[in-house]
């Protein structure tokens, strides 16, 4: 991990995603570049940003790279609960508890800024349109969390990797890291497997029909999707839970 100070360029991801979840004002805006480069923290692939059972005393706003957010079973399988990434928020107002009950793991190398509780409650004091981009931010989350449950417990495993495609993409596409119907993709069918509940044998043989269908190419950690109706009429996907408003 290595605090860096000042890191520009990537603070528009995390403003066009706060943007989509509520209209911040132009003061709001300016506050939040602000203080996304007050402090901002550094950390390779592979790296735990947060563990089970820490003490949540930071929010860690992610400005470039994917992390994951997992659990690990006593007999060491993992369940990826969700992805991380550029724009993303790793839990306002986590502070308010009193310990993580899950872990957030580097996929690749992140940048981060990183506010205590002092300086998070000083941004959302400052403007309206901050506080409830965060609330809505967080309420968001949730919702994503519901519509994951019901992928694992309910879509077959054609619907599920599918689903979650078009979620990546959506997510991704707001903040500006589409082009065209093509995004970096850096995580591995292991990775996959974990967050879709198959084994990684069913998951590349998913991902097979996938591509044999068309309707998807994964290559040199790029995934493009070239038909993304289809793969959402596939899934029974709706962006609706996203709550993302596209400008």
């Amino acid at each position: 991990m290595l605090i860096v100070g000042q890191e520009s360029g990537h603070e528009q991801a995390v403003l066009r995603r706060l943007n989509a979840l509520r209209r911040l004002s132009e003061e709001g805006a300016v506050a939040v570049k602000a203080a996304l480069l007050e402090r901002t923290v550094k950390v390779a692939a592979g790296e735990d940003v947060a563990c089970e059972g820490d003490r949540p005393d930071k929010v860690r706003i992610f400005l470039s790279g994917w992390a994951c957010r997992y659990k690990v079973l006593e007999d060491g399988r993992r369940q990826i609960v969700n992805f991380v990434m550029p724009g993303e928020t790793c839990d306002a107002h986590v502070y308010l508890l009193s310990v993580m009950d899950h872990s957030i793991g580097t996929l690749t190398p992140v940048v981060y800024s990183e506010l205590d509780r002092a300086a998070f409650e000083h941004l959302i004091s400052i403007d309206r349109s901050v506080a409830e981009a965060f609330h809505c931010e967080a309420l968001a989350d949730s919702s994503v969390q519901r519509e994951w449950a019901i992928n694992l417990g309910r879509r077959d495993a054609l619907e599920r990797v599918a689903h979650l495609l078009c979620e990546l993409f959506e997510r991704l596409r707001v903040v500006g890291l589409v082009d065209r119907q093509s995004f970096a993709f850096p995580v591995t069918q292991m990775d996959l497997a974990d967050a879709t509940g198959l084994s990684t044998v069913h998951l590349n043989r998913t991902l097979q029909e996938l591509r044999a269908s068309r309707l998807i190419t994964l290559k040199d950690r790029s995934l493009t999707i070239h038909d993304f109706e289809a793969l959402s009429r596939m899934a029974m996907f709706s962006p609706s839970y996203l709550h993302l408003r596209y400008k």
